[in-house]
């Protein structure tokens, strides 16, 4: 009756006020009308239909869209649509053969560039990127690098570098002042014929010697981590001389700026007093007020706007003032990033409320911006490809040369030497940036531009490739502990929600308990379904991901060993530890796909059918301890599930075994009496399938925990025997014979 008398409330309001609304337009039309008559009235010339119609027509429909499509705003719309179109698609494909989706990105930005689009399809190109449009292009993008290297100074920690500095000082420093040296003396050969006119010499030459000599710290700490390398001796060293060999290359990079604008040795020498100045008011007034910010503002609930305000307000007052000061509103940024609070929880706050933006909206941007500026079809005779030649060479030589050599000398064997030499290589990013303030600053030709963009393509590129190359070249064969020890059985446990790697982990050490003949060896794996995780945030899920499992681990008195992994290729990955290190079992929790009911499709079908060792898929139901367990005995042979069950049926938590079969009561109960051994403690029933079926009482109110073969699995998820709601928490065992 209520909704009725609402609808019929509705249906009346709208009527009346549609019925006003019409009445008040229709007097507005004859006013209009009167209104005509009387300009007509006071300028015989002026023609009223003829405008109405010109207004209303068709073709000048069309050409106020065509208007439209020219407007700033429009222009800007449609460039970020095919630039995030783009990026994301081929930095997808790049990742898909392994290589960072940063080089990707790079290589969409050229392809939207004269290189391609403008050389193959110039009407496209000149309707996308007009002339008149790169000026705000370029703005919007600098904005993104703004916050970029706010992020890159969030990266690093003085105090730890401090503490983990030693040996890592030497390389980095090596691996700057060689490739430094060596682009000083190239520039003494390119000045003559590929310096802009009017350029100083000094000014090319330091800006080629930066140019050799920087390393992309973001994309070196993504590859680590993708590789599993970051606690590992190398990666962590890797990590360390990436932070000190950026922080020591912006700082030069400043100072290069600095000469180069100031024109004169006086101005320069004042150029740098200010900037010295400015960092002294950073780190010794604002980074102890922002400390205090830190230990307060941790979590997200803390973190209000107004914080966040205050934030960005240094930030950009940062920038603006080593823009004044004539050493790049760049430099600004990540000075404001590096004294910034370190507290973890705090950094990841800041990084998940700007990282999105910067890195998925604003730097694509700037990625097609310098591929606007590339011309490799500047590069059109065999000179030029001659000095590019020449070029890759010197950078490789003095960046990959240097650190090796730094690291050889610091005391590492030459596999960790190269390896390390390799990974400091990796331009990426970070020298397009210093490739843009070159241009910007008119030091760099357009041909030695396009060279160099190319040389930070192939390095990076090369990262991963080398590192395989060097593994291979000094690889060892590897033995497997089962080939050494036959009592260790190894567990490699697998999960998503945190809360899951605790549940696996306590009902690994019900079927598989440690005793003092068999040692077991437990792994847990927790993977970030994305390559492009920020360090920082890594760092925090890492902690988040593992610390229930810990805690269960301590409680139980299991050691286990953990791995964490940012990557996009999340069940291969599973699949290659499993199989690569011979695991005995591989354990993981199962979850429903967004497009299918089955629990054992999509991600989990791919890993049992890929998975060359035994197979544990577990569906929790709140799972806590066995004490009641229902067994689906499978047809003999299946030797993973006659040792779980005999396993559990051990176990002392277990109070009662409930065994049933697809098969005749006869052949189910020779097979009963070939799995388990008479023990006084736990009581064995033997259940008719039939009776099971009974709709009234589900096996969730009976049972703690189903153990079935995935062959039962199969036949009772054809059969549609029971919802899977209904189920108590379910362990399906997949044995594969090696």
């Amino acid at each position: 009756m209520k909704t009725g008398r609402n609808f019929l409330f509705y249906l009346i309001t709208i009527g009346i006020f549609t019925l006003l609304m019409w009445f008040v337009l229709h007097q507005g039309k004859l006013m209009q009308f009167e209104k005509i008559q009387h300009v007509i009235s006071l300028n015989s010339k002026y023609s009223a239909p003829t405008a109405l119609q010109n207004s209303s027509s068709f073709t000048q429909f069309l050409s106020d869209i065509f208007l439209r499509l020219k407007h700033p705003l429009t222009v800007l719309i449609i460039q970020i649509i095919a630039i995030i179109f783009l990026s994301r698609l081929i930095g997808l494909l790049f990742n898909k053969i392994s290589q960072p989706t940063v080089i990707g990105e790079i290589v969409a930005g050229i392809i939207l560039g004269p290189s391609f689009l403008g050389y193959f399809f110039p009407n496209a190109f000149d309707f996308i990127f007009p002339a008149s449009s790169l000026n705000t292009l370029q703005f919007v993008s600098e904005i993104g690098l703004i916050l970029f290297m706010f992020l890159i100074g969030m990266e690093l920690d003085l105090k730890s570098l401090k503490k983990t500095a030693g040996i890592a000082v030497m390389i980095s420093h090596a691996s700057i002042i060689f490739p430094y040296l060596l682009g000083v003396a190239l520039s003494y050969f390119l000045y003559a014929d590929y310096a802009p006119a009017g350029v100083p010499f000094i000014a090319f030459a330091l800006f080629m010697g930066i140019a050799m000599s920087i390393t992309a710290f973001p994309v070196l700490a993504r590859i680590i981590q993708e590789r599993g390398l970051t606690k590992t001796p190398l990666g962590s060293l890797a990590l360390t001389c990436g932070a000190v060999g950026d922080l020591t290359a912006w700082f030069i990079l400043a100072a290069v700026i600095a000469i180069t604008k100031s024109g004169t040795f006086m101005n320069s020498l004042f150029t740098i007093a200010l900037s010295l100045g400015y960092i002294s008011i950073m780190l010794l007034v604002i980074q102890p007020f922002l400390r205090k910010i830190g230990s307060v503002y941790i979590s997200k609930e803390t973190l209000s706007k107004t914080v966040l305000s205050f934030l960005f307000f240094i930030l950009f007052l940062s920038a603006y003032i080593t823009e004044l000061i004539g050493i790049h509103a760049l430099f600004g940024a990540f000075i404001a990033g590096v004294i910034m609070p370190h507290n973890i929880d705090f950094k990841k706050n800041i990084v998940e409320k700007i990282e999105d933006l910067s890195l998925v909206l604003l730097l694509p941007l700037f990625f097609a911006f310098t591929g606007l500026r590339t011309q490799i079809g500047l590069l059109n005779n065999g000179h030029l490809w001659f000095v590019f030649a020449m070029v890759l060479i010197v950078a490789i030589i003095g960046k990959l040369g240097g650190s090796a050599l730094g690291a050889r000398f610091g005391g590492m064997n030459w596999k960790d030497s190269l390896s390390l030499g390799v990974l400091m290589n990796t331009r990426g990013l970070m020298e397009l940036i210093v490739l843009n303030i070159g241009y910007d600053l008119g030091i760099l030709s357009p041909e030695i531009f396009a060279i160099l963009v190319l040389m930070a393509l192939i390095t990076t590129f090369t990262t991963g490739p080398g590192l395989n190359l060097i593994n291979f070249l000094f690889e060892k064969k590897q033995y497997s502990l089962l080939g050494k020890d036959h009592h260790r059985f190894k567990i490699l446990i697998s999960f998503g929600p945190p809360q899951m790697g605790s549940t696996l982990l306590k009902l690994s050490n019900y079927i598989f308990p440690s005793t003092e003949s068999i040692k077991n060896q437990i792994t847990a794996i927790h993977l970030t379904p994305s390559s492009e995780v920020h360090p920082t945030n890594a760092v925090v899920f890492e902690r988040e991901g593992f610390g229930p499992l810990k805690a269960t681990a301590t409680e139980l008195g299991i050691k286990v060993h953990t791995r964490y992994k940012a990557t996009d290729e999340v069940q291969n990955e599973i699949t290659r530890t499993a199989n690569k290190e011979n695991f005995d079992l591989l354990l993981l929790g199962s979850a429903r796909s967004v497009f299918t009911e089955n629990i054992l499709g999509g991600k989990v079908k791919k890993i049992i059918n890929d998975c060359t060792c035994n197979t544990g898929i577990f569906i929790d139901r709140e799972f806590t301890k066995p004490k009641r367990i229902l067994a689906l005995v499978p047809p003999p042979g299946d030797e993973l599930y006659e040792a779980v069950l005999k396993s559990l049926y051990l176990n002392p938590s277990v109070e009662s075994l409930s065994m049933t079969s697809l098969l005749t009561n006869i052949e189910a109960r020779n097979d009963l009496q070939n799995l388990l051994a008479p023990s006084e403690k736990t009581e064995i029933h033997y259940i008719p399938f039939n009776i099971l079926m009974n709709p009234e009482r589900s096996p969730r109110d009976s049972y703690d925990l189903m153990v079935v073969a995935l062959t039962g699995w199969k036949m009772l998820v054809s059969r549609q025997t029971w919802q899977i709601e209904n189920l108590p928490s379910v362990l399906i065992l997949n044995h594969r014979k090696k």
